[in-house]
């Protein structure tokens, strides 16, 4: 595998740094949000209690992609307007899916990671135009990638001139439909072993059932995450997006407690 830029051979650890938080360190970074913004009540409620429960950064989605085009799409502008604020209230970095190119400046106002979802991961336009930046982006690995062509994919950003990139595995599809994609935890010790890029893990997605999600966290943290994005809303039955998949916050500092432990053990801390 030829990677001119994102091969481990190339540099040291990247280490991306938001404010406080640093991401591809010794520090377990918990990224905690709802799937989608929905009013400010709900995001700004989540933020509080995810902050508390120890998440550092804080995460909502403003427009999200949906396999059926009556499914709700997400607030735009406006719930992004509610994240700026509430990340500026828990003094939390922001992080928000960029589906389209021409949203970068508007979006730039407000977050602090461009997330790059799975379903635009081999987006070529996109993936350049944030590479002209130099605002963090979070790649999601595509639904059926390879691991070369994920780390092709961050190859277009570095090569733009932004190396503020962070890999998450979210799980691939695969012949299973127990689950909503396979999450492949292996793809953690092998981006390791291959690139000095940042890896964490999405169990939400990674499994799509809720009384899945912990385990998948305890075992991302257990075989060397540096991080996890999960899922989080103040009551997952009413949620317009994915609430089979959301802990609710009891559930969250419940888990966000015994995955510090995990890691403290794992690196010997």
């Amino acid at each position: 595998m030829k990677l001119k830029l994102a091969g481990k051979e190339h540099k040291n650890q990247t280490i991306v740094s938001v404010g406080d938080v640093h991401i591809g360190g010794d520090e377990l970074v918990l990224i905690a949000g709802p799937c989608a913004i929905e009013s400010e009540d709900q995001l700004f409620e989540t933020a509080r209690l995810v902050k508390k429960a120890g998440a550092q950064v804080l995460r909502g989605g403003a427009f999200k992609p949906r396999t059926s085009p009556y499914s709700f799409q997400g607030l735009g502008e406006e719930g992004l307007k509610y994240l700026y604020q509430a990340g500026q209230e828990n003094n939390m970095p922001v992080i928000s899916e960029i589906m389209d190119p021409r949203d970068i400046d508007m979006l730039d106002k407000y977050v602090d990671i461009f997330q790059i979802g799975s379903r635009n991961m081999q987006n070529y336009s996109l993936l350049r135009e944030v590479g002209k930046g130099s605002k963090p982006v979070m790649l999601k690995r595509g639904m059926a990638a390879s691991i070369k062509e994920w780390l092709s994919a961050a190859e277009y950003i570095v090569l733009e001139g932004n190396k503020n990139v962070i890999l998450c595995e979210r799980g691939i599809r695969t012949f299973e439909n127990y689950t909503r994609n396979t999450l492949d935890l292996m793809a953690v010790p092998i981006i390791k072993e291959l690139s000095h890029f940042p890896i964490i893990v999405d169990p939400s997605h990674g499994t799509g059932r809720v009384e899945l999600v912990a385990s998948a966290s305890r075992a991302a943290v257990a075989i060397g995450a540096h991080g996890l994005m999960v899922e989080v809303h103040p009551s997952p039955c009413d949620a317009l997006s994915d609430g089979i998949q959301a802990l609710d916050f009891h559930m969250f500092e419940k888990l966000s407690k015994e995955l510090l432990e995990i890691h403290n053990c794992v690196n010997g801390l």
